[in-house]
């Protein structure tokens, strides 16, 4: 049955990736209910390779974060919503890297928390990932001590081209997706993207073997990826922000600063989700996803924060998402694993 499945292969060349979303011309065009076999390389390109590589040295700002794509999905107009499921994300390599960046991160001065503080110093941490064990490694510095923690990879970097002509930076999440560190974004979800240009001009980069709620130092466990998905064209249906759909939980993604916007935002997304698919009033609903929801932060490093708002498909009234493809995308990867 796998093998009867329209599948397409892409393993971008160094000249292949791009730095935004929006004004890059489409990788290659596909179809709703094609599955794309996709390598995608590190935040880093590639050039943090030991401890000795400092990203001020080996990197060029701003060009972080590569995306595979865009992706030029055919009949997709703005009003429409991209359902991207995540199939399978695998580390394309035995190791990752993990950095402090100077004035980067939740914890240190910046550009727009600035102070007189100097810099926190600048190191890489090489990470030793186990992929039949399903571990990453943490080796101290500063001492003998190593430290094992599970793999859980994810794609930090999931969008479409914004609306209103813009281009953004593949480092700053929005309303379109983009960098918004999400520990969610992982294999058996379903992330939904409103369509803002004809084709959306999916893409997709970042890959974390693993990465905290909140990606602190800025940084997570970073490295190259073989990702599978399957995609769906919801047409009609429009996308206000990111929303995730797990076999457990529907989720939304709200990005800006403050964080307490971020916070709102997704609030807000979720809340409205749940009284127009599940047949609540906006005030039943605000006060139903109040007491269920749960608040995981994605990040609080990043050009706009990103908070997600989750709630347990348990608690909700009985009934169907309006996007109501999240359960076929799971038979598809389901079809697609066994061949």
């Amino acid at each position: 049955m796998a093998n009867s499945l329209p599948v397409l292969t892409f393993n971008p060349s160094a000249d292949d990736y791009v730095w935004t979303f929006g004004g890059a011309p489409p990788l290659a065009r596909v179809k709703s209910g094609d599955t794309l076999e996709l390598f995608t390389e590190d935040c880093f390109a590639g050039r943090v390779r030991s401890e000795k590589d400092l990203v001020t040295e080996v990197c060029e700002f701003p060009f972080l974060n590569p995306q595979t794509g865009p992706f030029y999905v055919e009949g997709a107009e703005p009003g429409d919503t991209l359902a991207v499921h995540f199939v399978s994300i695998e580390p394309a390599r035995d190791w990752a890297a993990s950095t402090t960046v100077p004035l980067f991160g939740a914890l240190t001065s910046t550009h727009t928390t600035a102070t007189l503080q100097p810099p926190l110093p600048e190191r890489v941490w090489i990470w030793q990932l186990d992929r039949e064990r399903r571990t990453c490694l943490f080796r101290a510095h500063d001492s003998d001590t190593e430290v094992e923690l599970p793999m859980d990879p994810m794609h930090g970097t999931v969008g479409v081209a914004p609306a209103n002509l813009e281009v953004r930076s593949a480092l700053v999440p929005d309303a379109h997706g983009g960098n918004m560190d999400t520990p969610e974004m992982r294999a058996g979800v379903t992330c939904y993207l409103g369509v803002n240009v004809a084709g959306a001009l999916f893409s997709l980069g970042d890959g974390h073997a693993r990465q905290g709620e909140g990606e602190t130092c800025g940084v997570a466990v970073e490295t190259a990826m073989n990702t599978v998905i399957t995609i769906e064209l919801v047409k009609g249906v429009p996308t206000p922000w990111p929303r995730l759909e797990s076999d457990t939980h529907i989720m939304t993604a709200g990005s800006a600063r403050p964080l307490e916007d971020a916070f709102r935002i997704a609030q807000v997304d979720l809340v409205q989700w749940v009284a127009r698919d599940y047949g609540l009033s906006e005030l039943d609903a605000y006060q139903l996803v109040t007491q269920g929801v749960e608040s995981p932060l994605a990040n609080v490093c990043d050009t706009n924060y990103t908070s997600v708002a989750k709630m347990r498909k348990a608690f909700l009234p009985s009934g169907t998402s309006a996007y109501g493809v999240h359960e076929t995308l799971r038979e598809r990867a389901a079809a697609y694993l066994a061949g």
